[in-house]
Parts: C-alpha cells; sequence; structure tokens
C-alpha cells in the first residue's frame, strides 16, 4: 500500500496530510499536521521572510521529514502559496529548506491553488448539475472558482487574504473597531470585481474552504449551539460575526479555545467571506473541511500508478472556452480547426513522435488562435500571444502556457525566428515542440481559411520525402487548397518532407 505526503507551505500556516491508496485504490488520510509559520507577517509587511520566520519555517519541516520517514513514505510534494510566491528573498528561503531537509517547496500559482482546492472539493462534495462557487480564504489570498455541471469554467485571484489585511491595514495600530471598518471598506471596494467574476450567474452552490472556513464551522456549534455544522448559512455567518465583535483578541483565546493565529484572522476572513456570499446571493456556505493539501495529495495518485503527471483536459478546455468567450472568439471555427489539427496530430504521429500532453497543448493553441482579432486583425497572432499569456488558463503550468501562446502565435504570417524575443528564449526542446505544433496548427488553419467548414476530413499519403494530403468536404475547396500550399512552409521545414495536395474529393 503506498504512502503519499503533501505539504501546504501558506500564509498563515504550513500544514503536512500523509495518506496511502488500498488494493481499490482509494485514498485514505492517516497523518494531519499543522506548524502555526506565519511567513505572510513578514512578506507581507517587509516583503522578504526574516531569518527567525526561515529558523521555525526549518524547524516545522524537520518535524515533517520525521513524520514521512516514520510512515515510509513512497512520494512527497510540497507546495507554498501566496506568501513564498511574492517573497522577495523565496529562492534563497528555498534554497535553506531544501538543504537542511532535503524536501523540495515548489511555488504554485493562483490557478494551480485553486485547482488543487477544486479536486479535493469535488471528492467531497457533489457539483454535477450545479453552477458552484468555491471560495478559499487563505492567509495571503481569496481564490474563487466558479464550476458548472463539474466542470471549471474560471478562477480569479483576490489580494484578500487574512493574514494580508491583517498587516496591510496595520490592526495593531489602529484598534479592533477601527480595523474592521476597514477591512469592510477594502471588502466594499472589491465588490465589483467580485460582480465581474460572477458576471450575473445563478449560483446553486457555495463552497468555503481554508483554516477560517472550518473554524466557522465550528463556531456554529460552539456559540450558535447548532449540531450541523456541515454549512453555514448568511445569517449563522452574521450572528458568529455579531459574538466575535464583542470579544477582544485575547477572549476569543481564552474564551472560545482559538488559537492565537486563529484569534486574530478569524475576523476579517468573516467580513470577506459575508461580502463574496451577499454578491453572490448564496444563503449559505458549503464546508468540506479540505484544502490544498488534501488536492494535492489526489493530484499525486494518478502520477503513483502511471508514473506521468495527471492531464487535466476537461479543465483545462473549460477554461480555454471560457478565455475564448471572453475575446468574443468564433467558436465554430475554433471547433473545426481544434478538430482538423488533432485529427493531424493522429495522422502525423510518426513525424512528430509526440505525446497526448502535448496534444493537449495544440488543442488549447487551436481553440485560441484567433483572440487576437478581439484588439487587432491585422496583427493578430502577435495579439493573441500576448491575451493567451495573460489570461488564467486553469490547469495549465505558466510554462505549458507559454507554450501554447508561441503555438498560436505562429498561426499564420511568420514562422518562428530566434529575432522573436518571446521564440529565442524559450529552452531548445520547447522551440523544436513549438515549431512541430505550429505547423500543425497552420495545416489545420489552413483548411478552413473561410471559417465555412468546408473540409469535412482529408486523407494523407506519406513516402518519404514525399507528403501530400487529400481534402474531403464540400464545395470546390480551392481556396483552402491555396491556402493548404501557401501555409505549408513551416510543416515542410521541420518535419523535412515535401507537401503538395492531391485532388479534393467531395462529401
Amino acid at each position: 500500500m503506498p504512502t503519499l505526503c503533501a505539504i501546504d507551505v501558506g500564509s498563515n500556516a504550513m500544514r503536512l496530510a500523509i495518506g496511502f491508496l488500498d488494493h481499490n485504490r482509494k485514498l485514505h488520510v492517516v497523518e494531519d499536521l499543522r506548524e502555526p509559520v506565519r511567513l505572510g507577517q513578514d512578506v507581507f509587511t517587509k516583503g522578504s521572510i526574516s531569518k527567525e520566520t526561515t529558523r521555525r519555517a526549518v524547524e516545522a519541516f524537520l518535524k515533517f521529514r520525521e513524520v514521512i520517514e516514520q510512515h515510509q513514505v513512497v512520494k512527497t510534494k510540497a507546495v507554498a502559496t501566496s506568501a513564498v510566491r511574492e517573497a522577495r528573498n523565496r529562492d534563497p528561503f528555498l534554497k535553506k529548506l531544501y538543504q537542511a531537509t532535503g524536501i523540495e517547496l515548489k511555488p504554485i500559482t493562483a490557478d494551480e491553488e485553486a485547482l488543487l482546492v477544486y479536486l479535493a472539493v469535488s471528492k467531497k462534495v457533489a457539483l454535477d448539475g450545479k453552477t458552484a462557487m468555491l471560495v478559499d480564504i487563505g492567509g495571503g489570498s481569496v481564490e474563487i472558482t466558479l464550476a458548472r455541471n463539474g466542470k471549471i469554467l474560471a478562477t480569479d485571484s483576490f489580494q484578500m487574504g487574512s493574514v494580508r489585511l491583517l498587516k496591510v491595514l496595520d490592526r495593531e495600530k489602529h484598534g479592533e473597531k477601527k480595523f474592521e471598518a476597514m477591512v469592510q471598506e477594502y471588502a466594499d471596494a472589491a465588490r465589483k470585481r467580485f460582480g465581474q467574476k460572477l458576471a450575473g450567474q445563478k449560483i446553486d452552490l457555495c463552497v468555503g474552504t481554508g483554516g477560517n472556513l472550518d473554524t466557522l464551522s465550528d463556531l456554529k456549534e460552539k456559540l450558535l449551539h447548532k449540531k450541523e455544522t456541515a454549512f453555514v448559512t448568511v445569517r449563522e455567518l452574521e450572528a458568529i460575526l455579531q459574538r466575535l465583535r464583542k470579544l477582544s483578541y485575547e477572549e476569543r483565546i481564552v474564551k472560545l479555545g482559538l488559537r492565537p493565529d486563529r484569534a486574530d484572522v478569524i475576523l476579517p476572513a468573516s467580513l470577506v467571506l459575508r461580502k463574496i456570499m451577499e454578491v453572490a446571493r448564496a444563503g449559505r456556505v458549503v464546508v468540506p473541511h479540505v484544502g490544498v493539501k488534501e488536492g494535492l495529495l489526489i493530484d499525486m495518485v494518478p502520477e503513483l500508478l502511471t508514473g506521468k503527471p495527471p492531464l487535466r483536459h476537461d479543465e483545462v478546455m473549460g477554461s480555454v472556452r471560457q478565455t475564448g468567450l471572453k475575446f468574443a472568439y468564433d467558436e465554430a471555427h475554433a471547433n473545426t480547426v481544434s478538430r482538423l489539427a488533432l485529427d493531424l496530430f493522429e495522422k502525423t504521429r510518426k513525424l512528430h513522435r509526440l505525446g497526448d500532453d502535448n496534444k493537449l497543448l495544440l488543442e488549447a493553441a487551436a481553440h485560441l488562435h484567433d483572440i487576437g482579432q478581439f484588439v487587432n486583425y491585422a496583427s493578430h497572432h502577435k495579439h493573441s500571444y500576448y491575451l493567451i499569456r495573460s489570461s488564467q488558463i486553469v490547469g495549465l503550468k505558466p510554462e505549458q502556457a507559454e507554450l501554447v501562446a508561441n503555438i498560436a502565435r505562429y498561426h499564420r504570417k511568420s514562422t518562428p525566428k530566434l529575432k522573436h524575443d518571446n521564440y529565442r528564449l524559450l529552452p531548445p526542446r520547447e522551440r523544436l515542440l513549438v515549431c512541430k505544433l505550429a505547423s500543425l496548427l497552420r495545416i489545420a488553419d489552413a483548411m478552413d481559411h473561410d471559417h465555412s467548414s468546408k473540409v469535412q476530413s482529408f486523407r494523407i499519403r506519406y513516402k518519404r520525402p514525399h507528403w501530400a494530403v487529400q481534402l474531403v468536404g464540400s464545395g470546390d475547396m480551392l481556396l483552402e487548397k491555396w491556402s493548404l500550399l501557401k501555409k505549408c512552409d513551416l510543416f515542410e521545414k521541420t518535419f523535412k518532407v515535401k507537401f503538395s495536395v492531391m485532388g479534393m474529393k467531395k462529401s
């Protein structure tokens, strides 16, 4: 029974979860630890992690190391969120942790963080058939994820984490009442962005994650004497807020039994949650008591079983389509080009020798290659590159999104050149990958040159060095033939073939 370990280094604390797979490949969590090392205390005020906090972080990781060895863990993954992401001395901090403990800590993006939370929630809460809003309130940021029928639509990150608010708004200087008023103003200022995020969608289900949400669930029982703690209603949240306001920081520790590092952040977190629920018109929030570390454990299972990282096809393509809609793309053309590109990928496997992970990059680029027209048609391939780079595509790592942007960039006009910064800065292996996939995209796009979907399919005949394509579809398809011969240059250069078009065939 293989044992896995997931470590989540947040802004308010460090958390460890250890789980094992049974004979039915079901995951069971057997260890759940928390070390109160508040990295955000330094980062959100000074910009860097102090020597003392680094020392405490190393101590926490040494404890984690002991537990990992006790459980004979076969695979460990440690990720860090906003505080480490933003720290000016991030690299020295990560190096010191690794040298002292042998545990490699990797910062993840807000999108990756949201996806891990989503994975954890989806195992605990039925999301099918619903439009769900997932609200993860951490120490440094608040991630909002929209999902419909069990698939992610979009995510967004707000710098309104509880520790960040505590430090940025300086609770110790202003006092409790003034601090609360400032948090309220801060949340009100973000109301417009919340509204844009929700875009008038009717939310069927609101799910809340993070230590503050877990604490609110506990306080519902402790303060309101209600046994059902799987959710908190707006009225219950307001009642808890009223009780919290009457207690000082010290009283929250003594009377409510809150940890010191929870007693000060619970109020700002509750105020932010209330504002989000108000904008979403959500009557209650479900609290499944899971988070990043549980999602990380789930994410590790496929890689353990297959030896390969999991492909997040549904999440990626759901996010890609939302991005396309955001920039008013021609969805019918995008679908046609994507279909033809994927067919071409399959029919040329002997040429490109690429795996399904790269096939997903091609599919994403095929859907988004024209979104630059939202800015300007003349140079829309360049605009597509910048729009894809700046978009949040759930399920893609930053380096993967950069590849998708480059593939889309070269769907027309110039082929990749070293004088182009976006291409030159890629590692040599990735440059070759861009050439291979962009050449396939150029061919697929040429087959639907006038966006009329005349080409239904195609056949190929290959006898090195001759590579010929026969179009199958409606009409004369002369424009598509002309476009193919015009855009086959990168394909010929990359795969060292001579491209031609055979006689067309009517479908």
